[in-house]
């Protein structure tokens, strides 16, 4: 089992020239936790073992060529996503292109530089730590989601159907690709302010009193208090969705009474991703609408409780979000 118990990053040196161990070594001992190998087979052995942070990875070896290490690695679970650094010789005669092929990442040349060096590992380290937050807000985020679901008549399937709506007319409005994964993954967090609602409320099988219909109507504040200031994108976004996403595009919504464009766009897009899925879903309190029904409802709400613009796009994104809809079944 690996060991990433020391506090510094652990970098895997695999060249079969000892005289280069060495010089890498030297550039590199103060700042990061260096392990060796003189061969690709006993460097597949120690990244099973040590799993390290980043590899600077030798091209031209006897046995197994770094570039046959790094294809093993990519095809690994365990390894994918360790960034490697081919170091090669200038004399070397090597494909640059089948190199980031495999999987490589960025190239040294030998004789290398120590700034070079350090500046290459550094940034590529960087950019994993990057990509390791990201990971980690996003897994909050999810786990923040699942919370509310225990506070809901709802369902995950609800969560995931809705968050997968989300992300189809996002593209189809013209929203980049990234934008729409944003909003993917933060639209789970739509509800997480029903943690903040009294259970008598919330499981409540009737209809609600104007009392109670005005206490849960706090849920959209509480969610945006539970999520915070950031700098996260991410959570960010979820904030402004959970704040957004119960406004009306006529300006009778709650909680801020925002009209037309003053709601964000992913707020309008949560908006009637979430209603689509609640009308053609079974509750406790209702059978489930036929899809008939429910498209037909959101046209007639076209301009009031809708963005029009969104309910065109619903219409023609029906068939991939009805895909959806029978992939993830409750």
């Amino acid at each position: 089992m690996f060991n990433r118990q020391d506090s510094k990053q652990t970098i895997l040196i695999v060249d079969d020239e000892p005289a280069n161990l060495r010089v890498l070594k030297k550039m590199l001992e103060e700042q990061y936790r260096l392990i060796f190998a003189k061969s690709g087979e006993e460097a597949l052995r120690l990244v099973q073992r040590e799993l390290p942070n980043l590899i600077l990875l030798d091209v031209m070896m006897p046995g197994m060529t770094g570039f046959e290490v790094c294809e093993q690695l990519k095809t690994d679970m365990l390894s994918k996503a360790v960034p490697v650094i081919f170091v090669t010789a200038l004399s070397d005669e090597v494909d640059e292109t089948k190199g980031f092929e495999v999987g490589a990442v960025d190239y040294i040349t030998k004789p290398v530089s120590p700034a070079i060096v350090k500046a290459r590992v550094r940034t590529h380290l960087s950019l994993v730590q990057a990509d390791d937050l990201r990971r980690t807000r996003l897994q909050v985020i999810q786990r923040l989601g699942r919370a509310s679901e225990y506070k809901d008549n709802e369902t995950g399937m609800h969560i995931m159907r809705m968050s997968h709506y989300s992300k189809i007319i996002a593209l189809a409005y013209g929203l980049s690709d990234f934008a729409a994964d944003n909003l993917l993954h933060a639209a789970p967090m739509h509800d997480i302010g029903k943690i903040g609602i009294p259970d008598s409320i919330m499981l409540k099988p009737g209809k609600l009193t104007d009392e109670e219909f005005t206490i849960m109507k706090t849920h959209p504040e509480i969610g945006a208090e539970i999520l915070g200031e950031s700098d996260s994108d991410l959570i960010a976004l979820a904030k402004m969705v959970s704040l957004t996403h119960h406004e009306k595009f006529d300006g009778s919504g709650y909680p801020k009474g925002l009209k037309g464009k003053e709601i964000p766009i992913e707020g309008r897009i949560v908006a009637i991703a979430d209603v689509f899925d609640a009308l053609t879903s079974k509750r406790p309190y209702k059978e489930a609408w036929t899809v008939e029904q429910a498209m037909a409802f959101i046209e007639s709400q076209s301009g009031i409780h809708f963005d029009p613009d969104l309910v065109v796009l619903m219409q023609q994104c029906l068939p991939s979000i009805l895909y959806i809809k029978q992939r993830w079944q409750d």
